[in-house]
């Protein structure tokens, strides 16, 4: 194959490109960081224009890294930070306000009085997901609400909305297209994940004109052919969210199969099948992707803190002098020997869902040192991974005999040691670790026959190494009950401070 596939890795903090080859290996890369605004504590936006600056600039870049023009490239893919919001004008393409940042907590108020009024139900079982300001629908309502003359522009029908992908895509083809796909409309707390359409109810209660909405396609398909940016025209033939994206480059496409993230958080994705399943544990329950007319569904655990506690080891507590430094310190000692380390800097995500906890070490002695510490908080990101697993085995009544791992913690092979013996599951590292951008190379591909099915790429993704379980039921059953009781010491915290209030 003398054609290769253009990936448009849109995140939070830069824009990546990526050249892939038909073996499903990068050929070139380009990144280009991007500002962070903070205009208020909690608030977090990005400026549109220079999210698409930076991504045209770097796509052009890769191409040319590569040594390739734009007619060598078969299709482009795209995979984009989720639920971040963009409102802009469809006459002038200029955005009426910043990007508003899945982080930002600005209509926290407004989510607590939907949850007072009693819409949490009702909005799980539409969308899937727990009420709350990380979605895109309460960003949008903000903006119409708040800035000047947007709902007149609204209501004339002169404004449109989307998440990353579908700015990203309107710009592509020069304003011709208005389209996202069904994995980046099943994070707007606007869609629903049952009938597969925007939800007439939740539009109404969150003041929404429809007019606004992209429309809703499929994760591989041929949208429409760019429009000025390339020396020629390429096929826009895939998209999805970037954890989406990463379970299907992780070729998780069987029901239980199962990948988790390891970088600053971590996040854990179930392909649960073709069927939706209600989660009793407070995970989401999400769209993976949709080929064709076969939708794919997920459950999804966040993790707030899982690389971010070695930061906090390097910056705050001064024990290690860079992040790598972490396994060698760990290492110094056989294990944390009763220390326990629960990172709940920013309270404790799923399953427990405690945002007053906060972070604790259990377990000192006069014999506990710097290892013993270090240990622990690598510890944590494996014990925190083994609470997600459990809530998704109880939710979906599907045994896990494997962990397919990706993220830059995965290079610490004590980590991914421990979390084997604590799951009891095989732990499954992949030679090629870009799977986010891989996974929209391959939905793009597919899209436009440069794949001919699942069966031809399940062949390309290869194992760099197994972790297998080691230790015995009795050890790891010791193990975690001292774990559950450190995160009991965690969250009294908060029952001391609500008995104080």
């Amino acid at each position: 194959m003398k054609k290769f596939i253009l990936a448009l890795d849109q995140g939070t903090t830069s824009s990546r490109a990526i050249v892939f080859d038909h073996n499903g290996l990068p050929l070139a890369t380009a990144q280009k960081e991007f500002t962070q605004y903070f205009p208020s504590p909690g608030q977090v936006e990005h400026d549109p224009e220079e999210i698409w600056s930076t991504q045209a600039g770097v796509a052009l870049e890769a191409i040319t890294k590569a040594g390739l023009e734009s007619t060598d490239i078969a299709a482009i893919g795209i995979t984009n930070q989720r639920e971040t919001t963009v409102v802009w004008n469809r006459k002038t393409g200029k955005p009426v306000y910043k990007a508003i940042v899945w982080q930002d907590r600005r209509t926290s108020g407004y989510c607590d009085q939907l949850k007072d009024e009693g819409h949490g139900d009702m909005i799980r079982r539409k969308t899937g997901l727990v009420i709350d300001a990380y979605f895109s629908a309460t960003k949008l309502k903000w903006i119409l609400d708040n800035v000047e003359g947007v709902r007149d522009m609204a209501s004339r029908g002169d404004l449109a909305f989307g998440t990353v992908d579908s700015w990203l895509i309107w710009n592509l083809t020069r304003g011709r297209l208005h389209v996202t796909d069904v994995t980046n409309a099943s994070r707007t707390m606007l869609f629903n994940i049952n009938t597969l359409s925007w939800d007439d109810d939740l539009l109404k209660l969150m003041d929404i004109p429809a007019a606004v909405l992209p429309e809703v396609r499929s994760s591989s398909e041929l949208y429409a052919e760019t429009s000025g940016q390339f020396s020629s025209s390429i096929p826009v033939a895939g998209v999805a969210g970037d954890q989406q994206a990463a379970l299907f480059g992780q070729m998780c496409i069987d029901p239980g199969m199962v990948k988790n993230t390891y970088g600053t958080g971590c996040f854990m994705m179930m392909n649960i099948g073709n069927k939706p399943i209600e989660s009793k544990s407070r995970l989401l329950t999400t769209i993976a992707w949709q080929i064709g007319d076969q939708t794919v569904y997920a459950l999804e655990g966040s993790i707030f803190i899982g690389g971010a506690v070695v930061q906090w080891l390097r910056d705050s507590l001064g024990i290690i002098r860079k992040s790598a430094d972490v396994e060698k310190l760990a290492a110094k000692v056989n294990s944390s020997e009763g220390v326990y380390f629960v990172p709940a800097f920013a309270g404790l995500g799923a399953p427990y869902w405690n945002q007053h906890a906060r972070g604790t070490i259990t377990g000192l002695t006069r014999g506990s040192t710097a290892a013993h510490i270090a240990r622990a908080a690598l510890d944590s990101i494996a014990y925190q991974t083994l609470d997600v697993l459990l809530a998704m085995k109880k939710d979906s009544d599907i045994s896990i005999y494997e962990l397919r791992v990706d993220g830059g913690a995965t290079v610490n092979n004590q980590l991914m040691q421990f979390q084997a013996d604590l799951l009891q599951a095989n732990v499954v590292r992949p030679k090629i670790t870009e799977t986010t951008a891989l996974g929209a190379a391959y939905l793009a591909g597919l899209a436009v026959g440069y794949w001919s099915d699942l069966k031809d790429i399940r062949q390309q993704w290869q194992v760099d190494q197994v972790f297998y379980p080691g230790i015995s039921d009795r050890k790891r059953e010791e193990l975690i009950r001292g774990w559950t009781r450190a995160v009991r010491a965690a969250e009294s915290w908060t029952e001391e401070q609500d008995l104080q209030e």
